[in-house]
């Protein structure tokens, strides 16, 4: 348990940094989630996944930025999203 006031107000500070941090981890893999569901659709156009694309790879950079995720992590998601919808794309 902290003892000094200072230590008291940090541990307080680190549980509402740690639960933003969950939620915009979390709100990043949604945002993943939603782009390869896009990918796969039938009716989805080569804009639709464009866009949806681009957002998401934001949403990767800005968390890497953060330093929710590694950069090198950030990287991975990217290459392999990529990957994934290209491979997506030539099935169709």
């Amino acid at each position: 348990m902290a003892n000094s006031a200072q230590s008291r107000k940090r541990a307080r500070q680190n549980v509402k940094i740690a639960i933003r941090n969950k939620s915009r981890v979390s709100a990043m893999r949604t945002e993943i989630k939603k782009t390869l569901l896009k990918s796969q659709a039938a009716d989805a156009t080569q804009e639709d996944i464009a866009k949806c694309l681009n957002n998401t790879l934001s949403t990767i950079d800005k968390s890497a930025n953060k330093n929710l995720i590694h950069a090198n992590k950030a990287a991975r998601l990217k290459s392999r999203l990529n990957k994934k919808i290209k491979k997506d794309q030539k099935s169709k």
